[in-house]
C-alpha cells in the first residue's frame, strides 16, 4: 500500500467534465509522459486506455493503475460512470441497462478521437467491458478484466452453485424500492463503508479515501442511480446478441473474493477466443489495491506487447462445485 500511495503523488493528471450526447461525465485524464506512440496501424487510437470502475467505487480507486499506464506512454481515461458522483444521473431503471452504460464509454472514447482502444474493467465496470467487447469487437483492441464475470455466465452459474447464490443475495435485496437506499445511507453510509473495508485486506482503503467516497455517495440521486445498475439486471436479454469475445483478453482474479467465486473466472474464459487467466491466491475483490505493483505490471505488459500469447502463469486448477 505504501507503494500505491507514493505513486499517487507522482505523475500529473487532471479532472475534466466531458460532455457527450448522453450528458456530462466527470473524467480523470492521464496524458502520456513518454514520447512513445505505442506504434501500431491505429497509432493514435491504440494509445488510449479506458478504465471502468465498479460498485460502489470511484475513478480515484484507479489512480495507481492509470499512472503506471501513463508512464508507459498511454493516454488513460478513467470516467466516473453513469449514476455516480458528479456524472450524469438519468432517471428510471431502464436508463441503466448495459447498452446505455456501454454507449457512454464508446462515446467518451470517440470524443477523444479513438475509434479503437484498450479497455480495463473491474466489478460492474468489468461487466460493462465484457458487454462492449462482445457487441463491438471492432472497437476493442485488448480487454483486461478484474474480478467481473461475463454477463452470460452468472445466471447459470448461480443455479449450479448454491454458495454463489448466497454470496449474491444482496443483488436480490437491491431490487427492492427505497429500502436499500435507507439502509445503506444510515450512520454516514456505514454499510457501504463496511462493504469495502471488510471485503478487502487491511489498509486497502484509507480513512481519507473513505471520506471522498462518502461525499460522492451523498450527492443527490447518486445512491439510487448506483443501485439502478442492479435493478436493470432483470431487463438483460441475450436475444440476437453476440457472447463471444474475440479481442485478446487478460483476466486477473483475486481468489479470496467474498462476492464472486473463482469458478466464475474459469467459466468466463470459455467465452474468449484468445485469453490468459491469472489467479491471485491471496487477493480479494480489491486486488488492484492490494497487489497494485503486480496489477500495474500485468496491465502495462499486456497492452504494450506487439503480439499476444497466453503465459505460463495461467492456473488450470479445478474449482470445487459448491
Amino acid at each position: 500500500m505504501d507503494h500505491r500511495r507514493q505513486e499517487e503523488n507522482e505523475a500529473p493528471y487532471r479532472t475534466v467534465y466531458r460532455k457527450i450526447k448522453t450528458g456530462t461525465f466527470r473524467v480523470l485524464e492521464f496524458a502520456p509522459l513518454s514520447a512513445s506512440t505505442n506504434a501500431s496501424e491505429d497509432a493514435r487510437p491504440a494509445a488510449l486506455v479506458m478504465i471502468l470502475h465498479g460498485f460502489p467505487d470511484l475513478p480515484e480507486g484507479w489512480i495507481t493503475q492509470a499512472k503506471a499506464l501513463q508512464k508507459a506512454g498511454f493516454f488513460v481515461v478513467v470516467p466516473e460512470q453513469r449514476g455516480y458522483g458528479e456524472s450524469e444521473k438519468p432517471s428510471g431503471v431502464e436508463s441503466y441497462q448495459l447498452d446505455f452504460l456501454a454507449n457512454d464509454v464508446f462515446d467518451l472514447a470517440t470524443s477523444y478521437g479513438a475509434r479503437r482502444f484498450h479497455l480495463v474493467g473491474h466489478d460492474w465496470g468489468g461487466i460493462v467491458a465484457w458487454w462492449m467487447a462482445c457487441n463491438a469487437p471492432d472497437r476493442i483492441l485488448r480487454l483486461a478484466i478484474l474480478n467481473a464475470p461475463h454477463p452470460a455466465v452468472t445466471r447459470t452459474y448461480v443455479l449450479r452453485h448454491p454458495r454463489q447464490l448466497l454470496q449474491s443475495s444482496y443483488v436480490a435485496f437491491f431490487q427492492l424500492p427505497r429500502i436499500p437506499e435507507w439502509l445503506l445511507s444510515q450512520k454516514d453510509f456505514m454499510a457501504l463503508r463496511n462493504s469495502l473495508l471488510k471485503s478487502s485486506r487491511p489498509g486497502a482503503f484509507s480513512e481519507g479515501e473513505m471520506k471522498i467516497y462518502v461525499q460522492a455517495w451523498k450527492r443527490p440521486q447518486a445512491l439510487t442511480s448506483m443501485l439502478n445498475w442492479y435493478r436493470a439486471l432483470p431487463l438483460l436479454s441475450f436475444k440476437n446478441r453476440a457472447v463471444k469475445v474475440t479481442s485478446p483478453t487478460l483476466i486477473l482474479w483475486g481468489d479470496r473474493d467474498q462476492f464472486l467465486q473463482t469458478g466464475l473466472a474459469f467459466e468466463s474464459q470459455k467465452y474468449c477466443t484468445e485469453s490468459d487467466l491469472q489467479i491471485l491466491q491471496e487477493s480479494t475483490h480489491w486486488l488492484h489495491r492490494e497487489e497494485a505493483l503486480k496489477i500495474n505490471k500485468e496491465l502495462t505488459q499486456f497492452f504494450s506487447r506487439e503480439s499476444f500469447s497466453p503465459t505460463a502463469k495461467r492456473i488450470n486448477q479445478e474449482i470445487p462445485l459448491t
